[in-house]
C-alpha cells in the first residue's frame, strides 16, 4: 500500500468518527428553580443530589443543572423560570417555596415541573389532587399548616398566662399565611391573644420586631418560609438582642441560634424531588407521581441559646425534645 492509499483511508475512516459521537445521547439538563439564596446551596444540593443519585444521575456525569436563585425576592422567580423554560430544560425542580412552584407552572404546561414546599399544593392549584396531581407538576410537601398549632403550644408554655404572643408571615408566601389563619383559629379556641406581622425585606423584619418591643410580646413564633430561613441569622441577632423565646419551623433556625423548631425534614423532601426528577428523566410522567407528604416531625431544643439568653425552658418541653442542642 502506497503512503497516498494509505492516507486516503485513513481519512475515509475518520470521516466517520465524528457520525458516531454524535450519535451519543445529549446530557440531560435540569433546570433548578429555588426562592432561597445562593448560600443556602449547601444546606438545599446534598440533599437533591442524593435522591438524584438514587435515580442513577450524577450532576456533570450524566446529568447537568441549571440553576437560578431568588434570593428571596419572590418577584424574580416569573423571569428566572421562563429563563430556565427558554433553556429548553428537561425539567423544572422548583425548591423551596410555593412561590417558585407557582412560577415554574405558570411558565410552562409542558416541561415536567418537580416541587420541594412547605404547602399544600392543591389549594393554590400547582397539582389536582395528592394521589392523581395531573398535569405536568408534582413532588414533595413537609407540609406545615398542620403543625402551627404544636408551635402556638410550645409556645404557650414558655411565657406567663396572658402574655402576648406573636406570629411571623411572609405575606407574599401563600403557605405562610395560610399558617397565620390556623394560629389565629387555635389561639382563639384557647382565649390567646395573638398578634400577626408581617414581612418580606430586610426593612420590614426591623419594623415588626419594634412592634414586638412596642407590644411586650414574650415569645414569638416564625412560619415556614424560605425568606425567613434564608434570613436565619438576622432573625436569630434580632431574637437575642431583645432576649425573646422564638419557636421556628425549621431545624437549620434552630441550629444557627434559635431557641427551638419544630416542623418536618427539609431535606427529605428535597431528597424525594431529586429522585423524581431522576425518575422524570426516565420517562416516568409526573401525572402518575403521588405527591409525597412529610411523615415525621422533629422538636429540637437549642439549651446553649436558652441559657445565654437567661430563658427558661420548661421541663416537659425537654423531655418531650427528640434532639437537645447543649
Amino acid at each position: 500500500m502506497t503512503r497516498r492509499e494509505f492516507i486516503t483511508l485513513l481519512g475515509g475512516a475518520a470521516a466517520g468518527w465524528p457520525l458516531a459521537a454524535r450519535a451519543q445521547p445529549a446530557m440531560p439538563v435540569i433546570g433548578f428553580l429555588s426562592s432561597l439564596a445562593h448560600t443556602d446551596l449547601g444546606l438545599v444540593i446534598p440533599g437533591f443530589h442524593e435522591g438524584l443519585n438514587g435515580a442513577g444521575f450524577f450532576e456533570g456525569r450524566n446529568i447537568a443543572i441549571e440553576y437560578r436563585w431568588a434570593e428571596g425576592d419572590y418577584q424574580r422567580l416569573p423571569a428566572l423560570a421562563d429563563d430556565l423554560v427558554k433553556q429548553k430544560v428537561a425539567v423544572i425542580a422548583a425548591i423551596s417555596g410555593t412561590p417558585s412552584a407557582l412560577a415554574a407552572k405558570a411558565a410552562t404546561a409542558t416541561i415536567p415541573i418537580v416541587f420541594a414546599i412547605g404547602g399544600d399544593p392543591v389549594a393554590p392549584g400547582l397539582v389536582a389532587s395528592l394521589n392523581r396531581p395531573g398535569g405536568n407538576v408534582t413532588g414533595a410537601s413537609f407540609y406545615t399548616s398542620p403543625v402551627v398549632t404544636k408551635r402556638l403550644d410550645l409556645a404557650r408554655e414558655l411565657v406567663p398566662e396572658g402574655s402576648v404572643i406573636a406570629t411571623l408571615i411572609n405575606p407574599t408566601n401563600p403557605p405562610s399565611v395560610e399558617e397565620a389563619r390556623s394560629l389565629q383559629t387555635a389561639a382563639a379556641a384557647l382565649g390567646q391573644r395573638l398578634l400577626i406581622l408581617q414581612a418580606s425585606t430586610l426593612g420590614q423584619l426591623q419594623d415588626a420586631f419594634a412592634t414586638i418591643k412596642q407590644q411586650q410580646v414574650r415569645a414569638l413564633i416564625v412560619s415556614s418560609d424560605p425568606f425567613f430561613f434564608s434570613e436565619r441569622v438576622k432573625l436569630v441577632v434580632l431574637m437575642a438582642r431583645d432576649a425573646l423565646p422564638t419557636i421556628f419551623a425549621d431545624r437549620e433556625q434552630a441550629e444557627a441560634g434559635g431557641l427551638m423548631s419544630y416542623g418536618a425534614s427539609r431535606s427529605d423532601a428535597y431528597r424525594q424531588a431529586g429522585n423524581y426528577v431522576g425518575r422524570i428523566v426516565k420517562g416516568e410522567k409526573p401525572a402518575e407521581l403521588p405527591v409525597t407528604l412529610a411523615t415525621r416531625f422533629h422538636l429540637l431544643v437549642n439549651v446553649k441559646t436558652a441559657r445565654s439568653l437567661a430563658i427558661d425552658v420548661p421541663a416537659t418541653v425537654l423531655a418531650r425534645a427528640d434532639e437537645v442542642i447543649e
